[in-house]
């Protein structure tokens, strides 16, 4: 009997494992960052991207931000999403080994349309290599964007 209350003792002070406070980068360096909902697992997503393509994140935020005043914002599936309603998304982008993919899911309807097609007829992407963030015309598809409908995710 005792040797069984001595088992019971040493389990309940089991110390649980740290967690890392880095994120785990996963595939092309993209950030493993739980789901959750407001500025801030954006702002821990957008910390977590390594070299320029954090530059990349912080523009593109700050753009969205900007030229769509209250937007919604969230992580899901290690990606931020932007919208006008919470749930309902216009944007949302991903980061890669060589470039930050912004996938628009209502893009054949941007003028003028983001090059990258989808299998999805709607979804346009517009990939931002090193350097090639044309703040422009993406403050425009943004605008743009956020008149459409959004989609539910």
């Amino acid at each position: 009997m005792a040797k069984k209350a001595t088992k019971k003792a040493s389990k309940a002070k089991a110390v649980p494992k740290k967690r890392s406070a880095k994120p785990k980068l996963l595939s092309g360096g993209n950030p493993q960052i739980a789901k959750g909902y407001g500025d801030a697992p954006v702002q821990a997503y957008i910390a977590a991207v390594p070299d320029w393509r954090r530059d990349v994140c912080q523009q593109l935020d700050a753009i969205i931000t900007k030229a769509v005043p209250g937007v919604k914002k969230a992580v899901k599936w290690n990606s931020p999403f932007y919208g006008r309603i919470e749930n309902s998304w216009f944007l949302s982008f991903h980061v890669f080994t060589r470039y930050v993919k912004v996938a628009f899911f209502n893009g054949a309807s941007l003028k003028p349309q983001p090059a990258g097609t989808s299998k999805q007829a709607r979804v346009r992407y517009y990939d931002i290599h090193e350097g090639e963030l044309d703040e422009k015309q993406f403050t425009a598809w943004v605008k743009q964007a956020s008149k459409f409908p959004g989609e539910k995710m």
